[in-house]
């Protein structure tokens, strides 16, 4: 009987059996897509607390601030973002005189030093919602920006690993930089203005809203400038004048699109915060102490070893418990990772990627 239906609807048994576990995919999919969603409802209705963590949190990724606008509405996620705000610095200009180089006399070496201006220091910083990892490099001018950069204003299409990069250079420790495209992990192409040792291989200071430039100056001075009303030719001439060596860009822009920040501590003191200051995800930081000694920052965050992520307000104490005069936030989230002495002590939390890093067009290496 089967046999002859068969041959009477010229259909295989086999496209059966693949279109009926196709509709069972799909009908799956659709329910689990329908469940998250009331999910999502029930816990931004469940509390204030958790509605706002959860706002606050998504409009800082880069694949999924689309989820803000299904649970509310624009101007509900306007009253969120502006209950967990960061209050803009009146003077943002870098007193450079509150940092002292220490200079070592003529014939001394490194190793003479108290504290020796080659070591790294490495500490594991505890938190209640992330765990952090502190590298502290004692002499700055052995960090700088390495990037794929291929000359002409052109950037390769991919970018390459945090491990690879640092294993190119020759360099013994490194982390995630600034703002890039990070669109299906191809991570070739920056955004903004990117200079690297000396050189500027993308000036674009208009590209998105609110680009603050971080880096640091040929006296190895850490810079937070925000590039708003700069063309590139007037970019161009600022990066000349502050003798800029190496810096990216990342965005300060609080809306209903995006929450991102940069300024975390200016010639000693903390920005203000009204809440936590911004969502719970994966962080990556750098600050400069009175010493001139770097201190670069990553957190972990989105499930990874059961945290949901650091805020502005854990960055800010962090790193003003560890002596920071001035401190920047750089971009975060799946991007945030560190690699030292031959292997990552954070990793991408993105679970396909969890023992590398994404693809990256550039890197702050220590040489």
């Amino acid at each position: 009987m089967s046999e002859k239906k068969y041959k009477k609807s010229g259909v295989s048994p086999v496209l059966t059996a693949i279109g009926m576990t196709f509709a069972y995919l799909l009908t799956f999919v659709v329910i689990l897509v329908i469940t998250l969603f009331l999910m999502m409802k029930i816990f931004c209705n469940s509390s204030t607390a958790s509605r706002n963590t959860f706002i606050t949190t998504v409009l800082e990724t880069g694949q999924m601030k689309f989820l803000a606008s299904l649970c509310l509405s624009d101007e509900e996620i306007a009253e969120v973002v502006s209950s967990n705000s960061m209050k803009s610095f009146e003077e943002t200009d870098i007193n450079e005189g509150m940092i002292t180089i220490p200079q070592l006399p003529e014939g001394e070496s490194a190793t003479d030093a108290p504290v020796a201006s080659d070591e790294i220091e490495i500490i594991t910083i505890p938190g209640l919602t992330y765990k952090a990892t502190m590298m502290i490099v004692h002499d700055p001018s052995r960090v700088s920006l390495s990037t794929i950069y291929k000359g002409n204003d052109q950037w390769p299409e991919e970018g390459i690993t945090l491990e690879q990069m640092a294993t190119r250079d020759g360099a013994i420790a490194a982390i995630n930089a600034g703002l890039y495209d990070s669109t299906n992990n191809t991570g070739g192409k920056p955004y903004g203005v990117t200079v690297s040792r000396g050189e500027i291989q993308r000036n674009r200071p208009t590209e998105f809203p609110g680009l603050v430039l971080v880096g640091l100056t040929e006296s190895n001075i850490l810079q937070i400038i925000d590039l708003d009303g700069m063309t590139a030719d007037s970019c161009e001439a600022m990066i000349k004048e502050k003798q800029i060596r190496d810096a990216v860009c990342f965005q300060e822009a609080a809306s209903v699109d995006n929450n991102h920040f940069v300024h975390l501590i200016l010639n000693g003191v903390e920005r203000e915060i009204t809440g936590s200051g911004s969502g719970l995800n994966p962080r990556t930081a750098i600050g400069q102490r009175a010493d001139g000694a770097l201190l670069l920052l990553v957190t972990d965050g989105r499930g990874s070893n059961g945290h949901a992520g650091a805020s502005a307000a854990d960055l800010i104490e962090i790193m003003s418990r560890y002596g920071a005069v001035n401190a920047a936030n750089l971009d975060g989230g799946s991007s945030t990772c560190m690699y030292y002495n031959g292997e990552y002590l954070q990793n991408s939390v993105t679970f396909y990627y969890s023992q590398s890093s994404w693809k990256l067009p550039f890197a702050f290496v220590v040489e």
